[in-house]
């Protein structure tokens, strides 16, 4: 890969430092929970503390695979460009607003506008990455490489999100766990594209 320019090489490290630093505010209220324990069990605490773990633990995967999802699409990148700062620093907005949207998870669960806040925050995530991959992939001068980043799998993360969101809202007692559908967003991506390359003409 080329050198980068200098300005979109900083840049990218902003937006890494503001991950880990997401990613780090998501444990924080397990730290102080942990002050609770006294003279109980901690098995105890776990148990009541439930909620906050699989916050925890499922907003890390989030966090975690959203940065995956980035760091491939901006990978060949080597010249910076104004969309690409303005939708960079749109991504960096939606990771930074994660926690707080974790935390109500953690307080009000069960609320519908917590639900929307939470997977509509993941939806607006993967949207701006599809965006960033359409700009990189409709300028190919900015990479330095011929293998330009596909808008199709962030969209299917999108749709992903919004259908677990809907199945969420009409029936509650599937809480978070429509999430998981996210983990077939891109073998699907995959295997159309693999119908598609097979179709004839």
């Amino acid at each position: 890969m080329g050198e980068r320019e200098r300005d979109f090489d900083r840049l990218l490290t902003f937006v890494d430092a503001i991950v880990a630093i997401a990613i780090t505010l998501l444990v924080l209220p397990l730290v102080d929970v942990a002050g609770d324990v006294g003279d109980g069990a901690v098995a105890d605490l776990l148990t009541e503390h439930a909620p906050e773990m699989y916050g925890f633990l499922l907003s890390f995967l989030v966090i975690a695979k959203l940065w995956l999802t980035h760091h491939a699409i901006v990978s060949g990148v080597v010249r910076q460009d104004p969309w690409l700062v303005q939708l960079t620093l749109g991504w960096a907005l939606t990771i930074v607003f994660l926690p707080f949207a974790t935390a109500l998870v953690a307080e009000a669960p069960d609320e519908a506008t917590t639900k929307v806040l939470y997977m509509g925050s993941m939806a607006v995530s993967s949207g701006v990455l599809g965006a960033t991959a359409w700009v990189i992939a409709r300028r190919p001068g900015l990479s330095d490489t011929e293998r330009l980043p596909d808008p199709m799998i962030a969209a299917a993360n999108v749709v992903a999100f919004l259908i677990a969101l809907t199945i969420s809202l009409v029936v509650p007692a599937t809480s978070y766990w429509p999430l998981l559908l996210l983990l077939l967003a891109d073998p699907a991506v995959r295997r159309l594209r693999g119908v598609a390359e097979r179709r004839p003409g």
